[in-house]
């Protein structure tokens, strides 16, 4: 009895909260009640769907130009979109000028490469819209039509007056369903603003907002709502309701129900998805054929109403998209010339206006073939095309994997790097060679001379090649965007060949289930790169030729391997614990310090002593004789006085914060680990040899080598995410190829 009672209680605190919250939500209106709101909130009531769709992308925020929309959870349970900015903001902008025009007059076509994220996109869109439509300002209506039961009223519905007692009813929104004859719901959604008359719409925004406020806002709604009206059937309803009451308006009115409703994907509820498949995108049946018949008012009863649906009514009010638009035949959807031209469809007997935005996706060989159609003209005036190419930047790319990574995380170690490994390796599939004509003279045979792999680091961080000069690098840093757009006006632009993502997660799956590898690490991808190249005539980007060094699938993996190696070298070298990396950025400090003072012939203060010394000579040369600087003489004072200028110029270029010698100088801060790491190569061949007795526990691990080896693997799981296995399997790969 106590399990009941608390059963009880539960159902009851549940009963209260969903009763508080549909209140609060709105969700029932009367008519009066629905243009009370609109009066109140006229901007956020009056919205066409683009507006909405920008509204809902605002909702989210933006840090510089990229929308947090994009960011979220989607509903179907795929990733957030990695980077993609621009096509992110294309959308906006489209989204804007439909706004301003107050029509949606376009569809909007994202066209790429097979896998680039052009159906994420989308479907985050559609995903923001379905939570927007949760919030307080993300609030849609849309109407009903309500008619009571006879008892209710005098005479039967809508034919003669309805009592005029002080309890009188005065609409029929919130009737119980005891007391409803029937219910009829608009199949389109319409907007509720339609109900009134199309001549009293502004009178009414005049009335409540003052004629100057008013005349801007309808200067800014939709035509949808300017100069729409009810959809065929809603029509049909409100003109025999108004000549069965004599033209009496508010007796119409007491009919309408006022329904909130939520966006939802699920449900297509405003956001459908139409697949490329062939079937009618929108039908209709004659409701006055179904037995619903008799539960109609005798003043409908003689009318023809019809039902739509189909994918179109659905997404009515909200986002229709196109999946794969041209694989359908084009004439299965020449009639969006007409929908976009004019915001509507025609269904059998019936014109179907439309209020929605219409988005697409197509791959670039589709598209290419659709460009030779003789009516690609006529199309293309109703298109807004949105190229979503591959992305180039390696950081991005590794965001892609990371949540595969987590999940064969869960059956099997994963070691650092793998995701770096796959995302490099794809980005350099992806770049195009620069060709010197396209650049300035003075920049045009340094940007050719580009190697992939510094193009790579280019667009990823902004690194400068190493061996160029300091002017050189200046140059090359001012063109950067030169660099970024040159190809983005031809039809293969840069990201339209490469691997794709879809690609490069097979390979990592396969990877996950080589035997051969206890931990899932980059050395299992790279072999499975090694045999996925073999595959050329499954890959188009397979087929490239090769042009100085660009396109070359098969070689990118030795580039990738001695990346990998700097990479593991440097972790290898700092958990062996001889040093701190930092020593060379003070050692960089210290040089530049000593000989602005040498050339300015100053001394310095020795913070101990308080005395002034003179600039330390020794450390000077120390530092010239490991970087190689010139022997004496002009040449020597050249080389300082470039030294100090490089260090003026990342001043002006970063004011305010302090110099990075690491950024400035990354030449001499390679030279400087080369230099220290020569001296220490017996040392880490003696490691290397004390792996073989690691596990060993009867292994005498006081020797040198053997106690270096432990901390090294050790400091290598605690700091860097490596277990036992793979490091050790690291070191040992380390050693082979560069010891």
């Amino acid at each position: 009895m106590a399990t009941e009672k608390t059963t009880q209680e539960l159902l009851k605190l549940m009963d209260q909260a969903m009763r508080k919250q549909f209140e609060s939500n709105r969700r029932i209106l009367s008519f009066e009640e629905y243009l009370a709101l609109a009066a109140e909130q006229p901007a956020l009531q009056l919205r066409s769907s683009a507006k909405y769709t920008c509204d809902m992308m605002d909702h989210f925020g933006k840090v510089q130009d990229r929308f947090k929309l994009f960011d979220q959870p989607i509903e179907n349970g795929a990733r957030k979109v990695i980077g993609q900015e621009t096509a992110q903001n294309q959308i906006y902008r489209a989204l804007k000028t439909f706004h301003r025009q107050g029509v949606n007059n376009k569809l909007l076509l994202l066209h790429g490469p097979n896998g680039s994220a052009k159906s994420s996109l989308i479907h985050a869109i559609m995903s923001g819209m379905e939570r927007y439509s949760q919030e307080p300002e993300g609030a849609v209506y849309t109407l009903n039509w309500v008619f009571p039961v006879e008892r209710l009223t005098k005479g039967g519905i809508g034919i003669s007056n309805y009592p005029q007692t002080k309890e009188s009813v005065q609409s029929y929104a919130k009737l119980p369903d005891e007391d409803v004859l029937t219910r009829i719901p608009c199949d389109l959604k319409d907007h509720p603003f339609l109900i009134l008359p199309q001549n009293q719409r502004r009178p009414f925004l005049e009335r409540v907002l003052g004629v100057e406020k008013a005349t801007e806002l309808w200067n800014a709604l939709p035509q949808y709502l300017t100069k729409g009206g009810l959809c065929h059937r809603c029509r049909e309803i409100f003109e025999a309701l108004l000549n069965s009451n004599g033209g009496d308006l508010k007796k119409v009115l007491m009919h309408v129900q006022i329904e909130r409703f939520f966006f939802s994907i699920r449900y297509r509820e405003g956001l459908v998805t139409i697949e490329p498949q062939l079937h009618v995108d929108a039908q209709y049946q004659q409701l006055t054929l179904n037995r619903t018949i008799n539960a109609f008012p005798a003043a409908l009863q003689s009318l023809n109403l019809f039902s739509l649906s189909g994918d179109l009514v659905d997404g009515s009010r909200g986002v229709i998209e196109y999946s794969d638009l041209l694989k359908r035949p084009i004439d299965t959807f020449k009639y969006l010339l007409i929908a976009c031209e004019t915001g509507s469809i025609n269904v059998g007997s019936a014109i179907a206006y439309l209020d929605a935005v219409l988005l697409g996706s197509t791959n670039e060989l589709q598209l290419d073939a659709f460009k030779e159609f003789p009516d690609f003209t006529s199309f293309k005036a109703r298109i807004e095309l949105i190229r979503v190419p591959y992305l180039l930047s390696v950081s991005d790319e590794v965001q892609i994997y990371s949540h595969d990574i987590t999940h064969v995380s869960a059956d099997k170690h994963v070691a650092p790097h793998t995701d770096w490994v796959l995302a490099l390796w794809a980005i350099l599939t992806r770049l195009k060679k620069p060709n010197s004509i396209n650049f300035a003279p003075n920049i045009s045979s340094i940007v050719a001379n580009l190697t992939p792999i510094e193009k790579a680091r280019i667009y990823d961080t902004g690194e400068m090649p190493v061996s160029l000069a300091p002017e050189d690098r200046k140059l090359l840093r001012t063109s950067l965007k030169k660099i970024r757009d040159e190809y983005q006006n031809i039809p293969y632009y840069e990201g339209r060949m490469g691997a794709s993502a879809r690609e490069i997660k097979s390979i990592l799956f396969s990877a996950a289930q080589n035997p051969e590898f206890d931990c899932l690490s980059p050395l299992a991808v790279l072999r499975e790169l090694d045999e996925f190249v073999k595959r050329v005539t499954e890959y188009e980007f397979l087929k490239q030729d090769v042009k100085d060094g660009f396109h070359d699938a098969a070689d990118f993996i030795n580039v990738v391997r001695s990346e990998y190696l700097s990479k593991v070298d440097r972790e290898v070298r700092d958990s062996m614990g001889l040093y701190d990396s930092r020593q060379w950025e003070d050692f960089l400090k210290k040089y530049v310090l000593h000989i602005s003072l040498v050339l300015k012939k100053e001394k310095i203060k020795n913070p101990i002593t308080g005395k002034s010394e003179d600039p330390d000579l020794s450390l000077i040369r120390e530092f010239e004789k490991i970087v190689e600087a010139p022997a004496e003489g002009a040449e020597l004072d050249a080389f300082r006085q470039n030294i100090i200028s490089q260090v003026g110029a990342w001043s002006l270029d970063h004011p305010g914060d302090p110099v990075i010698y690491a950024k400035v100088f990354p030449e001499f801060w390679q030279r400087l680990e080369k230099h220290y790491y020569e001296s220490q190569k017996a040392l880490l061949t003696k490691m290397h040899t004390a792996l073989t007795v690691y596990d060993n526990s009867e292994a005498d691990v006081s020797e040198e080598g053997s106690q270096l080896a432990q901390q090294t693997v050790e400091n290598m799981k605690a700091r860097l995410g490596y277990c036992a296995h793979c490091a050790k399997e690291v070191i040992t790969f380390l050693m082979r190829q560069r010891y």
